[in-house]
């Protein structure tokens, strides 16, 4: 029998330096599907750098792009097994069109959409979602700072980019990892015009299924997580509800390290109808042993893990991971129930596409292959670009700090390059 809907209970906290960092939360978002309305919840952080344009602009626009790329004809259980793939195209979609307004912001993105029993997150960026249930703790999100992702910088100098620190002079490197030009400190993002087509939107996904305890989830940008571990973020806030936790995530962030950057924070509880409280609490030795084991780096290349051994009903179960900037890999035909039903539309920007003029995503710019999904000629340049092809114009100017000139002295440039975002 088909479990009750959770009641979904969420708190925001934030402390603001620069104002840049921006919230969605839709508890109630309705949507006509194949087998009737669906009720769903959305939530949102958008931690924005070198301005705030990028940050507002994706939190106005990326979910109207998601859900546009999800066939309206689908059930539930299709719309769940869609949404993988509708995230990145609205994360690449999203980029696309910010870019054209020729604003050189950049923000972070973690999206969750809860429906159901279900829980989807998206990331770029170094935001993290973190999912506390009885069964453990568990990331929902990966970490795209080039200081910690190896896979992600060598991805970087495929496609044409540059990794270093920044040169103080007489050979001294000073600082994070950046990519230059432009000395990011992210492998993904959305915006960021000026640093190169290599700093790609294409989003971690991971798709779980909750037990029927439901759980407790943690949203918080970087000034959190610079702070406190996994752990201490949960350990500071058990027992409280949602707002109070929220807030206490913040207090302890800013006793550990200061407000040296703004500091958001969303925790979202996720209850069985019929048990309005906080999940249960296991003893804090079961805790730390869950923790220790659970809470570890996730690589950005991960896959679908439609090959996992058989779990017990009634635990939490994952449904899905993938990390792969390729959107050949991403948008495959191996998700059909997408292709089926939107052969002759773009997959990327949901463009009508006349039969033979889309480009397949498995092809180059001078073959069109009839192996779907595919692309609209501007997606296909910007597919293409990402993958250090044919750089866009405009895209990626070039900037003293890179680590080819280590004589060169410390200037000012139009990007606040001493931000580690």
């Amino acid at each position: 029998m088909e479990r009750e809907k959770p009641e979904i209970v969420h708190g925001l906290a934030s402390q603001t330096k620069k104002g840049e960092d921006f919230t969605l939360l839709k508890t109630d978002c309705q949507r006509t599907m194949g087998d009737g309305v669906t009720t769903f919840s959305v939530f949102g952080l958008f931690d924005g750098h070198n301005g705030s344009a990028a940050a507002i602009y994706t939190k106005e626009n990326l979910l109207n792009n998601v859900l546009k790329a999800i066939p309206t004809d689908l059930n539930t259980d299709e719309r769940v097994a869609a949404l993988p793939r509708a995230l990145v195209a609205g994360f690449v979609k999203t980029d696309k069109d910010f870019q054209e307004k020729e604003k050189i912001s950049g923000t972070t993105v973690t999206l969750v959409i809860i429906e159901g029993w279900v829980i989807t997150v998206a990331s770029v960026g170094d935001s993290r979602c973190i999912f506390d249930s009885a069964d453990g703790g568990i990331y929902l999100s990966a970490d795209h700072r080039l200081e910690c992702n190896e896979e992600e910088r060598e991805r970087i100098t495929a496609s044409g980019g540059d990794i270093g620190r920044l040169n103080a002079g007489a050979g001294t490197e000073i600082g994070p990892l950046r990519c230059w030009p432009g000395g990011l400190c992210l492998s993904r993002s959305i915006g960021d015009r000026d640093v190169g087509e290599f700093i790609v939107p294409v989003p971690y996904v991971k798709q779980i299924k909750m037990s029927s305890a439901g759980g407790r989830m943690i949203i918080s940008s970087d000034g959190v997580w610079d702070a406190l571990s996994a752990e201490a973020a949960l350990d500071c806030c058990r027992g409280m509800p949602p707002d109070a936790a929220a807030a206490q995530i913040v207090k302890e962030a800013l006793q550990a390290d200061g407000l040296r950057d703004d500091t958001t924070c969303i925790v979202i509880d996720i209850l069985p109808q019929e048990k309005p409280a906080a999940p249960p609490t296991p003893p804090k030795k079961i805790i730390k042993r869950m923790l220790m084991s659970l809470f570890r780096k996730k690589s950005s290349e991960s896959s679908s893990h439609s090959d996992k051994k058989y779990k017990e009903p009634d635990e939490v179960e994952e449904l899905f991971e993938e990390g792969s900037a390729m959107l050949s890999k991403r948008l495959d035909t191996k998700y059909p129930v997408c292709n089926m039903f939107q052969l002759f539309i773009c997959a990327i920007c949901q463009l009508e596409l006349k039969p033979g003029e889309g480009i397949s995503v498995h092809a180059d710019s001078s073959s069109c292959q009839w192996d779907g999904p595919f692309l609209c000629s501007s997606c296909q340049l910007k597919k293409e670009a990402m993958e250090g092809k044919t750089p866009l114009e405009g895209h990626g100017a070039l900037c003293p700090f890179t680590a080819n000139n280590p004589d060169e002295s410390i200037l000012p440039v139009q990007r606040s390059v001493l931000k580690c975002v």
